[in-house]
């Protein structure tokens, strides 16, 4: 038992340092998944601590074990019905009353615990003294206090996890509520053990929270046991309670939690009355400005487009490009070489490298991208870029929150979705989740990249890049018009009233290099897990559907994937792309944005990014391209992020509506742009 493997969680508010400590703890040997059941991304790593292998895995951010979100119920499920040997409870030296009420809530789960008292540096700087060994005696669980950035406490940390699992007490934490609470709890279980069923919680802890009127556990029960007398037991104990204490019990049992922290900070803490403007509070008056604050996030996220167009779509772009297109034609040749039928050759030259290998080019600009956002959230400021866009979001009627989902769908779509868990109202949560698709994410970016390759990668506009400022533009017009549906939605359709924002900004902290380059290869790499199975597998259909019927040209209007084309090209025509190769290309684009580089790669059979410039230059006008980009910004998101509407939502009636308004959106604002240019003399 001594030298079992051991499974370790980690938990903690949001800005508690969590993730840099995971980081610093696992690696690059990380896995990221999701939770069973949920689309909530849940991180494991695998740490080798003297003999020992330990699984850690990362619980979402969480402010307590309540029901408000799926990340609170993810996490408690974790320790509660997973039983990890060890939770490692993260919590913010500088804030750590705040800190302590999850603590206190894992502790009453049975969980053993350690607390790694993170940030002890900044604790420091702010004059607050913290004697760990009064803190470790009044809580009872082992205190460490750590660094994260700094390496600083990791393996004391470990050493004390490793201690803690291997000891075989399952003393269990009580909290001292008094004796008519105890009596309700007591009163609720001696129902719960009559109606002989079998719960994945412990049942003096589902009776705490049945007095707390969890609305999830409550939900649980009224499942798990049919008979009412568990019910009308918990409405008797409530109502006793109230009458007894004055008010809800929920609310005295919080008052409890607080009481109990107090006494933990009384002795331990120390804090320096007389304290400094910090330097975050110095820089927020600035950046969160209320006049202040949004333009100077848009010149932030210009800066950002600019540098990624700059740096990552040159030279080393052309060179990804050049050495894939000259290794496909080299395998070709090489294969005709030995015999094979030259169409297995062609299918390797203009099926897989002409058609991911149009798409790998623009890898560069990628990385750069999401080097860029991971140094923005790691350094704190995406915090302050939604506080700020809670002014704009608030005028029209939106949750602030709602910006977090905007901000995180940049990233990715899918996760933007996702991020609207967090928020509390389900008409909150339905907006965010329908309006996130119009959000610029890195696969529409490729699909910029090559037209503004094509038509204005040598412009300039005084000293910017023409191309930089068309996709900024862009990625404004998407949160303009992700704003505008929002308010129509939140007018219009949904009812209900929308909650007040709530957002806790963490310290400007300074960015390790290895935590924003693992941040920026995890992002990364989902695009070139997609360059090799979804987009590949989109390519191999359309070199198929373009060679198809026999004896055609390859990739001409005769052919399967030209009929296609040219039956739906009419309905493009007004918004100035009416070419066969347009249409099929939006069309393999509902499977993933970047397989519309990679199907017209294909098509055009080029193996070189120059040549693809080359095909759409004499394809499309400047004027045209602008129009073709707005509506591969807006038109229907890729299959994986209608899958998360679908999943999300729970209504196939929501996930189609999404198709269908989202299609007749990007039609109607690219065809407006392009009539309109054409009037004022644009070509």
């Amino acid at each position: 038992m001594m030298n079992r493997n051991l499974v370790v969680a980690l938990a903690g508010n949001p800005n508690c340092g969590k993730t840099s400590l995971f980081n610093e703890l696992t690696g690059s040997k990380q896995h990221v998944g999701n939770w069973p059941g949920v689309t909530v991304e849940k991180k494991e790593g695998k740490l080798k601590f003297e003999g020992r292998e330990i699984t850690i895995v990362d619980l979402p951010g969480t402010y307590s074990l309540g029901a408000y979100s799926e990340d609170e119920v993810v996490a408690r499920d974790f320790i509660l019905k997973d039983k990890p040997d060890v939770v490692i409870n993260v919590v913010d030296a500088c804030n750590l009353e705040r800190n302590l009420y999850l603590t206190t809530q894992i502790l009453e789960t049975g969980a053993k615990v350690v607390l790694a008292l993170n940030m002890m540096d900044e604790a420091n700087t702010r004059n607050i003294d913290i004697n760990i060994e009064k803190l470790q005696k009044s809580i009872g669980i082992p205190v460490v206090p750590t660094v994260a950035t700094k390496k600083q406490g990791i393996k004391e940390l470990v050493k004390n996890a490793i201690k803690l699992g291997d000891s075989e007490s399952e003393e269990l934490y009580t909290i001292d509520y008094g004796s008519d609470i105890q009596k309700e709890v007591d009163g609720i279980k001696a129902a719960i053990d009559e109606a002989s069923v079998t719960l994945e919680y412990p049942k003096a802890w589902v009776s705490l929270k049945l007095l707390e009127n969890d609305d999830y556990i409550r939900k649980y029960i009224d499942n798990s046991i049919k008979d009412d007398e568990v019910k009308h037991k918990v409405s008797e104990g409530i109502e006793n309670l109230t009458s007894i204490i004055g008010y809800e019990p929920d609310a005295f049992i919080v008052d409890k939690r607080y009481e109990l922290i107090s006494k933990f900070v009384k002795n331990s803490v120390k804090k320096n009355e007389v304290q400094e403007e910090s330097t975050s509070d110095k820089i927020d008056k600035v950046l969160t400005n209320k006049f202040l604050g949004i333009p100077i996030f848009a010149i932030i996220m210009f800066a950002v487009y600019q540098v990624s167009i700059n740096f990552g779509n040159g030279t080393l772009s052309d060179l990804i490009n050049d050495s894939l297109g000259q290794l496909g034609t080299n395998i070709a040749f090489t294969l005709d070489g030995f015999g094979v039928p030259k169409i297995i050759g062609a299918f390797v030259r203009d099926g897989v490298f002409a058609g991911v290998g149009s798409v790998l080019g623009f890898f560069p600009m990628i990385l750069i991208m999401f080097f860029l956002i991971s140094l923005l959230e790691d350094s704190g400021y995406m915090a302050r870029a939604a506080y700020v866009m809670d002014r704009l979001m608030s005028a029209v009627g939106l949750h602030g929150k709602t910006a977090v989902s905007l901000i995180v769908g940049s990233g990715c779509n899918v996760a933007g979705i996702m991020s609207a868990r967090t928020l509390e109202s389900k008409k909150d949560r339905m907006i965010a989740i329908l309006i996130t698709p119009f959000i610029s994410c890195p696969a529409r970016l490729t699909v910029y990249g090559v037209f503004v390759g094509a038509f204005f990668a040598k412009q300039k506009l005084g000293i910017f890049s023409l191309g930089g400022i068309i996709i900024f533009l862009l990625y404004a017009l998407g949160i303009f018009v992700a704003i505008c549906a929002g308010k129509f939605f939140s007018s219009k359709v949904f009812e209900g009233e929308t909650s007040y924002f709530v957002m806790e900004l963490p310290p400007y902290r300074l960015p390790t290099l290895k935590g924003i380059l693992i941040h920026m290869w995890e992002k990364s790499g989902h695009f070139l897990k997609k360059a090799g199975t979804i987009i590949l597998g989109v390519c191999i259909i359309v070199w198929i559907l373009a060679d198809l019927p026999a004896g055609v040209e390859y990739g001409s209007k005769d052919s399967l994937l030209g009929i296609i084309g040219t039956f739906i090209a009419p309905i493009f025509k007004p918004a100035g792309f009416g070419s066969w190769q347009a249409g099929v290309a939006l069309i393999t684009g509902f499977a993933a944005k970047e397989a519309v580089v990679g199907t017209l790669g294909t098509i055009y059979g080029v193996n070189e990014g120059t040549q693809l410039f080359h095909a759409i230059h004499n394809t499309f006008t400047p004027l045209s391209a602008i129009s073709f980009m707005i509506m591969t910004l807006l038109y229907v998101p890729c299959v994986a992020t209608i899958g998360a509407v679908k999943s999300e939502t729970n209504s196939n009636k929501w996930t189609v509506a999404v198709i269908i308004y989202t299609c007749v959106i990007g039609w109607v604002l690219a065809t407006i742009f392009y009539q309109v240019g054409r009037l004022l003399g644009y070509v």
